[in-house]
């Protein structure tokens, strides 16, 4: 379901969307443009919790990497 809302944009803003635009609906790319924004906000937000993860991990891990590579051969 739609909901009319009403936002309030520089003038700068809507004469280079209605330059993007050439006619088209202004509402579908504004909705279109915040929908992949969030979903960029979203995957940001993952990406930080992982780092966090890896972080905290990050001591054992590097533990474990070196004891595997003291197995390698020289070659």
């Amino acid at each position: 379901m739609k909901v009319k809302t009403s936002i309030t944009l520089s003038e700068e803003i809507l004469r280079a969307l209605d330059e993007v635009l050439e006619g088209r609906n202004r509402s579908a790319f504004i909705e279109a443009a915040l929908r992949a924004y969030m979903q960029l906000l979203k995957k940001r937000d993952r990406d930080m919790r992982d780092l966090e993860i890896l972080n905290e991990k990050s001591d054992r891990l590097n533990r474990e990497a070196e004891d595997v590579l003291s197995y390698q051969v020289d070659l």
